[in-house]
């Protein structure tokens, strides 16, 4: 099975990734280490991968957009089969040992930079925050400069790369996470938390759905929402992104608790149905119950 991730190699992607698999497992995967998220979620479109994994929520940042985008208005069959939960540990990383007051300039993954704000304001504010595809690859342009520069990523990215860490955990917030999902093709195996649909446990299921085109009248986003309230749906998150169709239209992304099949939940998505222009399951997939151990 070939699985795609935000690359390259040395990423907090492939990191929750190898914490998702046992030890037999990962003899048997050919792991696909790509440029951005949006290539992750093609691959799995065009079949070039059976499976990608990509961050999809921060509890620091929030949502991570490019993976909602990609979800929504690139591809009509990638859906989500599973999620894990990974702790975030951020290393400010460079070429070699240098005071961070001499630091010119940070390079990382704007969702990165901003799990790290703090840190930057008060202990490097003399450098320039540039943007990065992957905290792995700013780890790698750094490496490749002789200028006093440096990185946000991980401890393994330091080690592939051969820098040094300048200072370790610098997230803003302790117990940083990030979560991510295992995407698929809609007609692939069943939804798990295992690349290969199988489940670890009897976990509670989680259903992820977007919508829009309400009726431009007021209170129809609440109507929509007591669909699932009256029917006692529990909404885990619900949020909304820009439909790239001018301002004041909106797609809203819902996680339900429950599997798409439970009754309330399959009458309140046929009731939404009838109200809103389009609705579709994104996924319907084992909830991640902890964080896994990096």
């Amino acid at each position: 099975m070939r699985i795609a991730f935000l690359g390259p190699e040395g990423t907090f992607s492939e990191e929750a990734l190898m914490a998702s698999l046992d030890q037999s497992q990962r003899t048997d995967l050919e792991l696909v280490p790509l440029p951005t998220i949006y290539d992750c979620v093609m691959a799995v479109e065009d079949r070039a991968a059976e499976r990608a994994i990509v961050p999809i929520e921060n509890s620091v940042e929030g949502s991570v957009n490019a993976t909602l985008d990609a979800l929504v208005f690139e591809t009509d069959e990638v859906r989500i089969v599973g999620e894990v939960v990974h702790p975030v540990r951020h290393c400010l990383i460079a070429r070699e040992r240098i005071p961070l007051e001499t630091v010119t300039r940070v390079v990382s993954h704007p969702q990165a930079s901003g799990q790290c704000a703090r840190f930057l304001r008060e202990r490097v504010s003399g450098a320039d925050v540039v943007s990065a595809a992957s905290t792995a690859d700013a780890v790698r342009v750094v490496a490749d400069s002789n200028e006093p520069w440096a990185a946000l990523g991980t401890r393994l990215a330091a080690e592939l790369y051969r820098c040094v860490v300048l200072e370790d955990g610098v997230e803003d917030q302790a117990g940083n996470e990030t979560r991510f999902v295992w995407l698929a093709q809609e007609k692939g195996s069943p939804g798990g938390n295992q690349p290969d649909g199988s489940v670890t446990g009897a976990p509670s299921m989680k259903t992820s759905v977007v919508f829009w085109g309400l009726p431009d009248s007021p209170g129809s986003l609440v109507d929509v929402l007591q669909e699932f309230a009256g029917r006692e749906v529990n909404l885990s998150k619900i949020e909304s992104r820009p439909r790239k169709q001018g301002l004041g239209r909106y797609v809203f992304f819902a996680d339900l608790e429950g599997a798409q099949t439970e009754p309330a939940i399959a009458d309140a998505l046929t009731a939404v149905k009838r109200s809103v222009e389009t609705l579709r399951v994104l996924g319907c997939y084992p909830a991640a119950s902890q964080s896994v151990a990096s």
